[in-house]
């Protein structure tokens, strides 16, 4: 039996102390489990940084949080020329440069290149930071650069073997398909159903599915019955391609915009009653007296 990779799975728990708010300002530059405050500026960002999408709408609010309270939980920084690299923590780096912040609290700990990457990887599955792609491409690499097995990265991570191994088996599906799960349009669920078939149907199904907004049974009821996809409908408007962009940048949600320059539906969609709160509470501080002002 291989042998179960040491010191990472705890995630940052193992490395950083409680604490009920910021820590008083210290000299930077002590490497130990006490927290620093050390400058933005010296901090550069993590090249094994496993997440590649950040939620505008989430850095908003985590910058409004910040500006009031403060960084409550220190990054996690590591040693190098020059200053330091960031290890964990990219969101609360980004919104404290949103909010002004010259100094953060931070961790700094001796990792060698090894230790980085796995730590990285490792706290942003635990978090559930990663969109269904990013999470798949995630224990990719802790198998592939680090011959972790499927029993250890769910061990790790507080997560069943088949729950990784189905995520590891969205590897299998076309680019254009893991895309659509990068943006969220489909789920793991989707693309489970989607490894069931193969060839240029599975695409076109999957397009579909995205474009419609079908849930996983009306997905597996037309994979049973074998359906044609419908032929290609003619390209959205430029204009409102981007409106729906800027839309789902804004909201951190996937939106749909369906219609045409003339009349039409705006869909905005949530997974969670945290989620549906949000969101009204957004669109409340967007609505004022003209309507007609609103801007993306």
């Amino acid at each position: 039996m291989a042998k179960a990779p040491r010191g990472l799975g705890r995630g940052l728990s193992s490395l950083i102390p409680e604490r009920n708010g910021v820590d008083e300002p210290k000299p930077a530059g002590a490497n130990g489990q006490g927290a620093v405050q050390v400058e933005l500026t010296m901090v550069s960002p993590n090249p094994y940084q496993p997440r590649h999408s950040f939620r505008e709408a989430e850095i908003a609010e985590l910058t409004d949080s910040i500006r009031v309270h403060g960084i409550i939980q220190p990054i996690l920084i590591r040693p190098v020329a020059n200053g330091y690299q960031l290890v964990a923590g990219e969101r609360r780096v980004r919104a404290a440069r949103l909010a002004g912040l010259k100094t953060v609290p931070a961790v700094v700990k001796e990792l060698s290149d090894r230790e980085a990457i796995e730590l990285a990887l490792v706290e942003n599955l635990q978090r559930s930071d990663l969109n269904p792609l990013e999470e798949s491409e995630a224990y990719s690499r802790l198998i592939e650069e680090f011959q972790w097995t499927q029993d250890q990265i769910g061990a790790r991570v507080g997560k069943s073997r088949s729950h990784v191994a189905n995520y590891l088996r969205l590897m299998q599906l076309e680019p254009s398909i893991q895309s659509l799960l990068a943006e969220q349009l489909l789920t793991v669920a989707h693309g489970k159903a989607l490894l069931s078939i193969d060839g240029p149907r599975r695409v076109a199904l999957a397009e579909r599915c995205a474009q419609e907004g079908w849930t996983v049974k009306q997905l597996e009821v037309a994979i049973k019955r074998g359906d044609v996809p419908r032929p290609p409908q003619a390209q959205q408007d430029v204009h409102l391609k981007a409106v729906e962009a800027g839309l789902r940048r804004r909201f951190g949600t996937k939106v749909a915009v369906r219609g045409d320059s003339n009349k039409g539906r705006i869909e905005i969609s949530y997974r969670s009653l945290e989620e549906l709160e949000r969101l009204l509470a957004m669109l409340d501080q967007d609505s004022g007296p003209d309507p007609e002002g609103f801007v993306v």
